[in-house]
């Protein structure tokens, strides 16, 4: 794996501000799908301030519009070209206008062949490694006055110091590895961010510092399967490891990780758990599905009694914790009897959180060449089945804590006026009267209500 470092391109920046005289240029930087696209997009918008630019929240306003995308699920694919297609328009009227499309489908050969023959007046296009490059190609673009899409290409490096302009200033999203080298059959992303490569630990605990110096109170670890860091790395070290040196780092602050694999979530990681302040006591672990067979099929490799037994772990060594989970319903080949052992799986470990997703054909993985004879209706009819099913112990669980006092993140207003939302350490949401100066805080809440998934409450007497 190669280490490279962002530097500041003064030729590209001289041929932006050379095109742009009258003003400084806007950009408008939207990102689809997870939190590593959420990163990623804060990433674009620092490399591109960087150069010269400033932000924009309005199409109509900029002069470069750049779509991050995500090719986790088709519905996200169609979005994109829906808002892609919208642009024509404006591009009509303002021939000067850049448009992008950059992120996870621009990695993909397909959608850069479909961007050149259908969509003309979409001036560059590049995939998930391209950041660092953006202002280089930008400068190509308007040297040479014809559009720069790049094709596909694996590129085995993690770039460090990459400028970042972070939509908050209280959570902040910190990448410790990037790739993934388990190939789920359903799943596009090891095609599409590549094999796995783990930042060093000191640039990770160097940039930890900073956000807590700076003083973000929930910093969150990203990684397609954090739970495999650090292969790869010269000098050994597991993902509980790089928790435990965060969590040396002093300060008001806790720690969120995502996402987990279940095969290689340890009982070391969960020892871990318990023994750290710092880290949220709760923890999101995929299952995807409740039956064996479908997860052999979906090369998961864990059994479901594998599964409950490191649950089974987690809730005798960390009191109180909760879990999260994804479920896929739907997997081609999915027999009722499957569905039902889903739903059984559901209600033993009671999750507090489900996201649930009916299966979506990715062209180019194995699951996608399965026979899948299952109906969009029996589908549909199986995801209503779980959602209730969800509810049902979801609002039981939520209801449950009502009497208790818990620390929140204060994160912005409440629905009604003179409310605000707080999160909890197991990412519920309770709504309770309170001051605007409490955004991005810690607060004292005592839970006196809920209504569905959403938590009631007041302002403790006495706040830490």
């Amino acid at each position: 794996m190669e280490k490279l470092t962002y530097t500041h391109d003064a030729q590209a920046a001289a041929v932006i501000a050379s095109v742009y005289q009258d003003a400084p240029p806007l950009a408008y930087v939207h990102s689809f799908g997870c939190q590593q696209n959420v990163n990623d997009g804060e990433k674009i918008r620092g490399v591109l301030m960087d150069v010269g630019f400033g932000m924009c929240d309005n199409v109509e306003q900029a002069d470069l519009i750049l779509f991050n995308t995500c090719a986790v699920r088709e519905h996200a694919e169609q979005r994109v070209f829906g808002n892609v297609g919208a642009l024509k328009k404006l591009k009509e009227k303002n021939p000067k206008l850049v448009i992008g499309v950059c992120g996870c489908m621009a990695q993909q050969q397909h959608i850069v062949d479909k961007l050149r023959k259908s969509y003309p007046y979409v001036d560059l296009v590049f995939g998930v490694d391209g950041i660092d490059r953006l202002p280089a190609m930008l400068a190509e673009r308007f040297r040479r006055g014809k559009r720069y899409l790049e094709n596909p290409k694996a590129r085995n490096a993690v770039v460090e110091d990459l400028p970042i302009r972070r939509d908050s200033g209280f959570r902040a999203w910190l990448p410790i590895m990037y790739g993934c080298d388990n190939f789920c059959t359903y799943c596009i992303v090891p095609y599409v961010r590549g094999r796995e490569r783990s930042r060093e630990p000191e640039d990770i605990l160097a940039e930890f510092r900073q956000l807590v110096e700076q003083g973000y109170k929930e910093i969150t670890l990203l990684g397609q399967n954090v739970n495999s860091y650090g292969k790869g790395l010269e000098n050994p070290i597991d993902f509980a490891d790089l928790l435990v040196r965060l969590c040396e780092v002093p300060g008001n602050y806790q720690i969120r990780f995502m996402t987990s694999h279940p095969k290689d979530a340890s009982r070391k990681l969960i020892d871990t758990i318990a023994a750290q302040p710092h880290l949220c006591k709760h923890i999101h672990l995929p299952v995807q599905s409740g039956s064996d067979r479908i997860l052999k099929q979906m090369n998961r490799h864990y059994t479901v009694e594998q599964y409950h037994e490191l649950i089974e772990y987690a809730r005798s060594k960390i009191p109180g914790v909760t879990f999260s989970s994804d479920i896929i319903v739907g997997f081609p080949g999915e027999t009722e009897e499957d569905f039902q052992k889903t739903l059984d799986l559901v209600e033993s470990v009671g999750y507090m959180q489900l996201f649930t997703f009916i299966y979506s054909k990715r062209e180019g993985t194995p699951a996608a060449k399965m026979e899948d004879p299952i109906t969009r209706e029996e589908k549909t009819a199986r995801m209503d089945r779980l959602l209730r099913t969800q509810e049902k112990i979801a609002f039981a669980s939520i209801a449950s804590l009502v009497g208790q006092t818990v620390r929140v993140l204060v994160e912005g207003a409440g629905r009604l006026e003179g409310t605000l939302n707080g999160r909890l350490d197991n990412n519920l949401v309770v709504e309770f009267a309170g001051a605007d100066t409490l955004i991005g805080e810690y607060a004292e809440v005592r839970l006196t209500g809920s209504r569905a998934a959403l938590l009631l409450g007041e302002l403790a007497d006495t706040q830490n």
